[in-house]
């Protein structure tokens, strides 16, 4: 029951009049103090009408049971080494047991406002007399007389109603009534019944505010002197006793003098009562006040050292049932519950990737740029870095409120097209279908899919309009899924997505962890926009770390998190955000996909991101048109990074609206502040610039470990009984072949049959592999035979030399021939 009660329960005395004057209170008084028994004031009750037995037994409806509810306090948020980052509050409150106070602390509190506190109970008569006609003979309120088990009932009451935000039941609680002091003594009797001094007392100190934002002495005791509630000092103790009754008009930060003069009061006062000599008291009073020791405490996200992990921490919290049913519940119990949040934020990571970005683009640059990574198999968010790391409302500077990585649910802003790094949700759905690797197509340099038709979710559906699809990087012709990943051909992977089926390819992006940044827009309501496999949607760069991630555990897909553990000031533990990790592809459709994305940091357009120990990685770069943004999407098996740079449309030179657009984006663009030349292709300036140091640094002491190898079947393809041809023509077998979804390929060999004759097959019996490749020979005509030229005569072989017999032992030396002669000789 509170002090909105407070009328109703007291109308039985307002009807004796009690309530209503200064003898009324003096008989209330005197009930509660016991003095009616003994007769002292009879004169007041007589004069009231009202007998003591008769205000006793109105006394006893009043409220005794005080609903003390656990103390605000605030939450802390530690870093993977235990090291704080943000703190959130309602009231900046650290709770702490009395043996962790100061003794002198306790001393100082007690002789300014209730010395008297361990001899009497709930409350001093004799201070309570005392004030009573101290007041009366001035006509106003001189003193207060409330002991400290009053103070803390008040504050109780008020700090309740503050922290519901009733603002009548405030009002109540600070009334100046004799209604709301006889509820606060009715209040305080049965309190003392239920607690000890001690606990009293200490619920006092750690409840009471001591302005400039400090609740409760711990939290004063660092704000104003950087220290703890154990270790004040006299002065400091003074200060803070000194504050209690007015916090705000005696706040030394902001009033010096005010401050020390009731400081001051404070040590005379205890050395009046003997607490102190009056030599220690003379010798406190000569102390000064240090500003340079006040710490400034942060609430919240801004001004931390991670900002924007940090918002994302608290978001995730605000999600969380554990922390209560409802989104108002889970923000009182972050705000008020004095919560432990240990979280795995890395230092060294975050900073390394908010280096790498740095490095690239500036905060003030018209650009944005972001570096995410995830560790495949638990979720667990690594760094999350952004060109704008400092949260903010100054634009000039650079600062934001956005967090780039983030969908709009989790602070972030209306994403960015990711390009071609969607081939890889397609290649994926591909393989689930049972397409290989070797499938091929002819990618022409361009083609035209007007009038194509294809399955959404909902049915079989066509290309509207005019679509004529290029491929940017010059690389044309017939070729296999992992060349065309390589060099990100578009006119490969556009009739793959659309032979696999649009629906199949949209529902594997949102299996994996893509997502739409934008609430209401799920990835799977593009399944009639074709251009889905070049990336047209605007996604969370995060998601894209999150979705690559399900491809290098091997199909296993997790939610984001960054909270390891919650606990409670008692010490219990509360669930933290789950990341629910599960299998959503199998682990052959994973690996084929991995074996795929190899290609474009080995032979492809992503080589300059290729790590310089060689280690296994995968990738895929991407591009939107006019080159307004690039990626680089990469990973091991251990971290998968998205690395992402985008124009920023709301500024020179990228805003169409005002003079000097740039429309060909960030190709050829020289950025402002670190003075970089940009080349506009996902592996040359987000896969080497920005994912390729961040990944590194995270990776320096880890060793390498590599991918499994995707089954044949997803390679080669399944084997298939090669078909029977018998009695087709040429023309009629090969149209067969490609039917069922072999290659065909023409060549010419020699042959004694005419020019043009088809020869045959190869192979042409047994099994193979569903979409491999058959050959058709044709005949090139027999072989031309060169004349042979006529035949030269056969020079004689040269005779050896023979040597003559020997002569008295000694050999004859051969005889030389004559030089020949030199004309002119």
């Amino acid at each position: 029951m509170d002090s909105r009660s407070l009328v109703p329960m007291l109308t039985g005395l307002k009807r004796f009049g009690i309530v209503t004057g200064a003898a009324g209170l003096f008989v209330v008084v005197s009930v509660l103090c016991g003095l009616l028994v003994a007769g002292l004031a009879i004169p007041f009750a007589a004069a009231s009408g009202m007998s003591a037995q008769a205000a006793s037994k109105e006394l006893s409806n009043l409220p005794t049971n005080l609903t003390l509810p656990p103390v605000a306090q605030r939450t802390k948020v530690l870093d993977v080494n235990n090291h704080v980052l943000a703190y959130f509050y309602d009231q900046n409150r650290i709770y702490v047991p009395l043996s962790r106070i100061a003794p002198v602390m306790r001393s100082a509190l007690l002789a300014i406002e209730d010395h008297r506190y361990y001899q009497h109970g709930a409350f001093d008569p004799q201070g309570t007399v005392r004030a009573f006609l101290t007041n009366q003979a001035s006509g106003g309120t001189v003193q207060g007389g409330s002991s400290i088990t009053q103070q803390y009932v008040k504050m109780v009451l008020v700090n309740q109603a503050e922290l519901e935000g009733d603002k009548q039941a405030i009002a109540a609680a600070q009334a100046t009534t004799y209604e709301r002091k006889i509820t606060e003594l009715r209040y305080a009797i049965a309190l003392e019944r239920r607690l000890s001094k001690n606990q009293i007392l200490e619920r006092y100190l750690n409840l009471v505010y001591f302005g400039d934002g400090a609740y409760g002495v711990e939290a004063a005791a660092r704000h104003y002197f950087g220290t703890t509630a154990a270790k004040l000092t006299l002065p400091q103790a003074a200060m803070l006793a000194g504050l209690v009754q007015s916090p705000d008009s005696d706040n030394p930060v902001q009033h010096a003098e005010a401050g020390l003069a009731r400081r001051n009061e404070v040590l005379n006062r205890m050395a009046e009562l003997g607490e102190i000599t009056p030599a220690a008291s003379e010798a406190a009073i000569k102390t000064g006040f240090d500003r340079s020791d006040v710490h400034a405490l942060n609430n919240g996200c801004v001004g931390t050292r991670y900002p924007f992990l940090c918002d994302y921490v608290r978001r995730s919290l605000l999600a969380s049932p554990s922390l209560g049913s409802t989104p108002g519940e889970r923000q009182k119990s972050i705000d008020r519950g004095g919560l432990t949040i240990y979280t795995k934020i890395n230092p060294k990571a975050q900073d390394a990737a908010q280096k790498a970005v740095s490095k690239m683009i500036g905060p003030t640059d018209p650009l944005i740029s972001t570096m995410d990574m995830i560790e495949p198999g638990t979720g667990l968010i690594v760094a999350m870095a952004q060109s704008r790391p400092v949260m903010g409302s100054n634009a000039k500077k650079g600062e934001t409120y956005f967090d780039y990585s983030a969908t709009q649910a989790m602070g972030g802003g209306q994403g960015f097209q990711a390009g071609s790094t969607f081939k890889a949700f397609t290649a994926a759905a591909a393989f689930e279908k049972g397409i290989p690797i070797a499938k091929k197509y002819n990618a022409k340099a361009t083609i035209n899919y007007t009038g194509r038709k294809f399955d959404s979710c909902e049915r079989r559906t066509e290309v509207n309009g005019t679509w004529k699809v290029h491929n940017s990087t010059g690389v044309n012709g017939r070729m296999d899924m992992s060349r065309a990943a390589g060099w990100s051909v578009n006119n490969y992977f556009v009739p793959l997505e659309l032979d696999t089926g649009m629906c199949k390819v949209t529902r594997m992006a949102a299996r994996v962890g893509a997502k739409s940044s934008v609430a209401g827009a799920p990835i799977r309501s593009y399944d009639d926009k074709p251009s889905f496999t070049l990336g047209t949607v605007e996604v969370a760069p995060m998601s894209m770390a999150e979705a690559y991630a399900t491809f290098a555990s091997g199909g296993i897909h997790c939610d984001p998190i960054i909270i390891s553990k919650i606990t409670t000031p008692t010490g219990k533990q509360l669930a933290p955000p789950s990341a629910h990790c599960k299998r959503v592809i199998s682990a052959d459709v994973a690996d084929a996909v991995n074996k795929v994305l190899t290609a474009p940091v080995t032979t492809g357009s992503a080589t300059k991101a290729r790590l310089d120990d060689h280690r296994p990685m995968a990738g895929k770069t991407g591009t939107i048109d006019s080159n307004a943004a690039v990626w680089f999407v990469g990973y091991t098996p251990q971290i998968s990074g998205a690395a992402m740079i985008s124009i920023d449309t709301t500024k020179k030179p990228f805003n169409k609206a005002k003079r000097g657009y740039r429309s060909h984006g960030l190709k050829g663009y020289t950025v402002p502040s670190t003075k970089i030349y940009l080349s506009g292709s996902g592996g040359g300036d987000a896969g080497p610039g920005i994912w390729k140091p961040a990944v590194s640094a995270y990776l320096a002491d880890k060793p390498a470990t590599g991918f499994h190898q995707p089954p044949a079947s997803l390679v080669r393809g399944k084997l298939i009984p090669f078909p029977d041809l018998a009695g087709l023509t040429p023309a009629q077998a090969i149209k067969k072949l490609r039917r069922i979804g072999l290659t065909v390929l023409r060549d010419t060999k020699q042959s004694v049959r005419p020019k043009g004759s088809f020869l045959g097959f190869s192979p042409d019996s047994g099994k193979i592999a569903q979409y491999g490749t058959v050959t058709a020979y044709f005949s090139s005509g027999p072989p031309k035979t060169k004349p042979k030229p006529p035949s030269k005569p056969t020079p004689p072989k040269q005779q050896p030399p023979i040597n003559p017999p020997e002569r008295g032992g000694h050999p004859i030396k051969p005889v030389r021939p004559a030089p020949p002669h030199r004309p002119g000789g």
